[in-house]
C-alpha cells in the first residue's frame, strides 16, 4: 500500500464529502429541515468511488468493479431517499424534529457539527474502497467475486423492501397503520439489514487485498450503528410516537433485524 497516495486520496474525499455537506447544511439551514443530509450521505460515496476510480493506482478492471459497486448503491439509496424527502420538504422528519428540540436553542449550530460528522463518516467508512483501489494485483480473486455476489443480493434485497413499504404508505387505507407486508412482515429493519449485508459484501471484496482485513471496520461501525445509535433506536421511537399501541404489538411478532419467521408461528 503506498501510504502516500493513500494520504492524498483521503484528503481529497474529506474535502469533496465535507465541502458538500457545508452546502448540503445551508439549504437545511434555509428551508429549516435537516432531514435533507440523509440524501447526501448516500450521494458522497459514488463521489469518494469516481474519486478513487481516476485517481487510486489499483488495477483498472477491479477499480472498475468496486468503484462500480459503489456508484449503484449509493444512487439507488440517495434518489430513494430524495423522491421521499423532497415530497414533503416543508415537513421535517420525526428523528430530526426530535434533535432540533433536544439541540435548542443551539440547533442550527450544532446541526452543522452533524452534517460535517456525516461527511467525515463517509470517507471513514469508504475504508474498503481505498484498500481495493490500491491493489494493484492484475488478478481478480475468488473473494472479490463473493463480495460482488453478496452485494447483488444485498441491494437488490434493500430495494424490494423499500420499494413494499413505499406501496404500503402510498395506499391512503394504510394512513396511521403499520407496515407488515412482504420482508416487512418478518422484520421490522429488512431495509436496515441489507444494508448492513451491502457494507459486510465490502469488507469480503476487500479482504483479496493487502490489510484487508481492517476493512472490518467499515461493516462493524455500520452494525453499532443501526442497531445502538441513528438508525433502529431513533426510528423505534419515532414509530411508538406517531403509531402507539399498533407498533408495540408489530414489535412483539417481528424479528428487530434479520428477517425471519415471525415469532408468532412458533409454539409459546
Amino acid at each position: 500500500m503506498d501510504n502516500s497516495s493513500l494520504f492524498l486520496l483521503i484528503i481529497y474525499c474529506l474535502l469533496a464529502c465535507c465541502g458538500i455537506m457545508v452546502l448540503v447544511w445551508f439549504w437545511a439551514h434555509k428551508i429549516k429541515n435537516a432531514g435533507v443530509v440523509d440524501i447526501f450521505w448516500s450521494y458522497n460515496f459514488p463521489v469518494i468511488a469516481i474519486i478513487l476510480f481516476l485517481l487510486a493506482p489499483g488495477y483498472h478492471d477491479r477499480k472498475l468493479l468496486i468503484c462500480a459497486m459503489v456508484i449503484i448503491a449509493g444512487l439507488r439509496l440517495g434518489t430513494h431517499l430524495a423522491t421521499r424527502i423532497l415530497k414533503h420538504l416543508d415537513e421535517e422528519e420525526g428523528r430530526y424534529q426530535q434533535l432540533r428540540k433536544e439541540w435548542a436553542p443551539n440547533s442550527e449550530k450544532k446541526f452543522f457539527f452533524f452534517f460535517q460528522f456525516q461527511g467525515i463518516s463517509n470517507v471513514l467508512l469508504a475504508i474498503p474502497f481505498f484498500i481495493s483501489t490500491l491493489n494493484t494485483s492484475t488478478k481478480i480473486s475468488p473473494l472479490e467475486y463473493a463480495g460482488a455476489i453478496l452485494w447483488f443480493i444485498s441491494v437488490a434485497g434493500e430495494a424490494i423492501a423499500d420499494w413494499q413499504l413505499a406501496t404500503f404508505k402510498k395506499d391512503a387505507a394504510n394512513k396511521g397503520k403499520v407496515c407488515d407486508t412482504g420482508l416487512w412482515n418478518y422484520s421490522r429493519h429488512p431495509n436496515y439489514f441489507f444494508e448492513w449485508l451491502m457494507w459486510f459484501s465490502y469488507f469480503v471484496f476487500a479482504l483479496a487485498s493487502p490489510y484487508g482485513i481492517l476493512a472490518i471496520i467499515s461493516p462493524a461501525i455500520i452494525l453499532y450503528l443501526l442497531l445502538k445509535v441513528t438508525g433502529i433506536p431513533a426510528t423505534e421511537e419515532q414509530s411508538l410516537r406517531s403509531k402507539g399501541e399498533a407498533y408495540k404489538r408489530y414489535q412483539k411478532s417481528t424479528s428487530v433485524f434479520v428477517p425471519w419467521f415471525k415469532k408468532n408461528k412458533f409454539p409459546s
